[in-house]
């Protein structure tokens, strides 16, 4: 039996896609037939050199090349075991073995399977399949062979030319580190070749977004167009989780049955989503019982007042209502629980008690909130220094 003849073809349809570019293949031949496999590299007519069978003037050039070489690499590899094994070697075996191995030589295909399988919140999974996206856009396709410090450096890259923040990078890489993880654990990666080994993932000081006591004030005085109820809901969604320092997830999942009267005070009590963490609060020593008027407003249906559309949709009406109170700055729903826990702080409230308001596991998370602006400063002096 003869051995299989491999060789890198690029654009063998001669058609390039809405983005000019065509596929690079290796052609297998043996025995006066051929067959042809998909290397997930799309490149530019002046990116591939015929004659030297290698791509050129590309940003990329020397990795992409090194990623085909590996790429028919991997297919000899294959043919190999099977002569080995003592198994009959043809291009139908040979594709057959590519395709099941299941999946087996594609990460892509066992990282979609991780996410569909995993069990986490749905929360988790839409940054899973958002990390899967990314990823996805970054390769066609990704084999477990080039999962390598190389390609997560390379992964960087792309998402830093993308214009993504340093936590946001981090995040991915994070979510990313999860399958990779899996993959070791389940014997499809040796353990020595997890390609986080050696990769560290960086992050950046973040300053989260807060919104100050005159911020807060404008919000509370905004009278929204009647003509859209939905920004009055939001504004006073928004304002109680201000107030009671909830997530947007903790203020969705919450009843009637969460507001709760302990002797002559009335109280609401959550379980955490994240955290699972038991939360009470007394509304009524919280700013003011302003939770209360609130929830006065809505005393037909409380239903109806926990319930919103998707996060990405609240956070644009907020983006209207902050531009309708004339804040300079955006804000998003989480900034809600932020404004909160620095308010908190800055009125004089022990830390530990901050971190029992929030839900917080651990009291470090809590400390986030305890830098010291210039308004704390001002705070403090005025009132032990007169």
């Amino acid at each position: 039996m003869k051995k299989i003849v491999y060789k890198l073809v690029y654009n063998r349809k001669h058609v390039l896609n809405c983005q000019g570019e065509a596929l690079v293949q290796v052609e297998a031949y043996l025995e006066r037939r051929k067959k042809y496999f998909s290397t997930h590299v799309y490149l530019k007519p002046e990116q591939w050199d015929a004659r030297k069978r290698q791509v050129k003037r590309h940003p990329n050039a020397e990795a992409l090349n090194r990623r085909l070489y590996a790429f028919v690499a991997a297919m000899e590899e294959k043919e190999l075991q099977m002569w080995k094994q003592g198994r009959p070697v043809s291009l139908e075996t040979l594709k057959a073995e590519l395709q099941t191995g299941g999946s087996g030589d594609s990460f892509l295909a066992f990282f979609e399977r991780e996410v569909r399988n995993a069990a986490v919140r749905e929360s988790t999974r839409r940054n899973l399949w958002s990390t899967f996206n990314v990823l996805r856009e970054f390769r066609r396709g990704v084999l477990f062979s080039e999962l390598t410090l190389e390609f997560l450096c390379d992964f960087e890259t792309f998402m830093r030319q993308r214009g993504y923040h340093v936590n946001t990078i981090a995040k991915h890489m994070k979510q990313l580190k999860r399958p990779v993880n899996a993959a070791v654990h389940k014997g499809y990666l040796p353990a020595q070749s997890h390609p986080f080994l050696h990769y560290k993932i960086k992050t950046t000081a973040y300053r989260h977004t807060r919104l100050n006591p005159e911020e807060l004030a404008r919000l509370e005085r905004l009278v929204p167009d009647r003509r859209c109820p939905q920004l009055q809901h939001t504004l006073d969604a928004f304002l109680f989780c201000c107030y009671a320092g909830l997530r947007y997830s903790d203020f969705t999942s919450l009843s009637a049955r969460n507001i709760v009267d302990v002797g002559r005070e009335r109280w609401l009590v959550y379980r955490s989503v994240k955290t699972q963490v038991e939360v009470r609060l007394p509304l009524s020593l919280l700013f003011g019982g302003k939770c209360l008027a609130l929830l006065e407003k809505y005393a037909d249906c409380p239903a109806r007042f926990f319930r919103l559309p998707d996060n990405s949709n609240v956070n644009k009406r907020l983006r209207v209502l902050g531009r309708m109170a004339g804040l300079e700055r955006p804000f998003s729903f989480h900034a809600a629980r932020h404004t909160n826990a620095t308010l908190l702080i800055y009125k004089g409230v022990n830390i530990t008690t901050v971190q029992r308001l929030l839900g917080h596991k651990n009291v470090k998370t809590t400390q986030i909130y305890a830098d010291v602006s210039d308004r704390t400063i001002v705070h403090d002096l005025k009132s032990h220094c007169k």
